[in-house]
C-alpha cells in the first residue's frame, strides 16, 4: 500500500493536491444554492459541502470558501436571511456544474445555465424548479474556520418539497429515487444506488 507522508504532501504540485484531497474524503452531497439580493438579482452555486447539522429542529450546514474575493451567495444570505438547497439530479449535472463558473454579479446562474426560478410559498430566494427535492432555509449563524478561512454557514429547515412517494414508511428518504446524485471531489458525479438498509443499532 502507496504510503503518502507530509513532505509529499507538501512537494505535491497545487491542483494535483487539490484533485486528491477534494476526492479522498469520500462521496459528498451535490447540492445547488439559490439566492437573490434586495434588488431581486438572484444566483445560484453549486455545493459539495452540505452536511447535515440536527434533525429537532432541523439544521444543516454548508461551507463556504475564503470571501478574500466576493462571494455571491455569502452576500445574498447576509443581505436577505433566506437561501434555498436543491438537490442536483442525474439529468441536469452539466447545467449544475456549470454554475460554478465565475459569472459577474449581475448575471444570473440560473438563466446562463439554463435553469427556472421557482418561487414558493411567499419566500424570498428561488428554489430550481427541476430539482426533485428542495428546501427552504433560514440563515442562523456561522462560524469562522480559523485554520483556512473558511465559514461553516448553519440554517434552519423552514420549507421542503418532495414527492411523496420519496418518503418511506419511517420518515426517511430515499434519494436514490430521486435521482439525486452524489459528488467525488469538484468534478465527478457518480449515480447513488441503495445497498440495503438496517434498523437502529443498539448493544
Amino acid at each position: 500500500m502507496l504510503h503518502i507522508d507530509k513532505k509529499a504532501i507538501d512537494e505535491m504540485e497545487s491542483r494535483y493536491r487539490g484533485n486528491f484531497f477534494n476526492t479522498i474524503s469520500g462521496f459528498k452531497s451535490a447540492n445547488l444554492i439559490g439566492t437573490i439580493d434586495k434588488n431581486k438579482q438572484t444566483n445560484l452555486a453549486i455545493f459539495n459541502s452540505v452536511v447535515h447539522i440536527g434533525a429537532n429542529p432541523p439544521y444543516l450546514g454548508f461551507i463556504l470558501r475564503p470571501t478574500t474575493v466576493e462571494r455571491h451567495t455569502y452576500s445574498n444570505i447576509k443581505g436577505t436571511g433566506f437561501y434555498t438547497i436543491n438537490h442536483v439530479q442525474e439529468d441536469f449535472i452539466e447545467k449544475a456544474h456549470q454554475t460554478s463558473a465565475k459569472y459577474e454579479k449581475a448575471e444570473s446562474e440560473f438563466h446562463r445555465c439554463g435553469f427556472q426560478e421557482e418561487y414558493l410559498h411567499s419566500f424570498i430566494p428561488p428554489y430550481v424548479k427541476q430539482s426533485n427535492i428542495k428546501l427552504g432555509l433560514k440563515f442562523e449563524e456561522e462560524h469562522p474556520i480559523k485554520v483556512n478561512g473558511t465559514i461553516l454557514v448553519i440554517g434552519s429547515i423552514q420549507h421542503a418539497y418532495l414527492d411523496e412517494k420519496y418518503i418511506q414508511n419511517d420518515g426517511s428518504v430515499d434519494i436514490s429515487l430521486a435521482q439525486t446524485v452524489a459528488v467525488s471531489g469538484l468534478y465527478q458525479y457518480l449515480k447513488t444506488e441503495k445497498l440495503d438498509k438496517f434498523k437502529y443499532a443498539k448493544p
